[in-house]
């Protein structure tokens, strides 16, 4: 069991996937901090709303005296979401594309002759030769 821990380890799949777990967390928080501290308050000038005090409802949090609710805080955390999404579309896009520019030459490549065929074309012209 500890060797197919071990194995399981050692796989490149795993590494890149918690490689990009840390960097997926860091970028949220990046952009956690984009929305709030940019995106929110500028939005907010604009149409003269301050999300901190939009809608706040419910009973008052015993640490900060404020309500507890906040749809302000709602629209923050749907514009994080709205331009995580938006990144993480365009990265996969770009993967996507790079992926297709290095899959077809070899699908040229490849397309003319079945590796089967110039094996035993190889073989045959071997076989002449003698």
């Amino acid at each position: 069991m500890l060797r197919e821990f071990r194995d399981f380890i050692n796989r490149g799949n795993f590494i890149d996937i918690a490689v990009g777990f840390v960097m997926g967390a860091a970028f949220g928080a990046v952009v956690s901090t984009f929305t709030s501290r940019l995106v929110t308050p500028l939005v907010g000038m604009v149409v003269h709303v301050d999300f901190d005090d939009w809608g706040r409802f419910g009973p008052a949090d015993p640490g900060s005296g404020q309500p507890s609710g906040s749809v302000g805080a709602f629209v923050e955390s749907f514009l994080n979401f709205l331009i995580v999404g938006f990144a993480v579309f365009l990265v996969v896009r770009a993967y996507n594309a790079l992926q297709a520019r290095h899959a077809e030459p070899a699908a040229e490549a490849g397309a003319s002759e079945p590796q089967e065929v110039v094996l035993l074309r190889e073989i045959r012209d071997a076989l002449r030769s003698r």
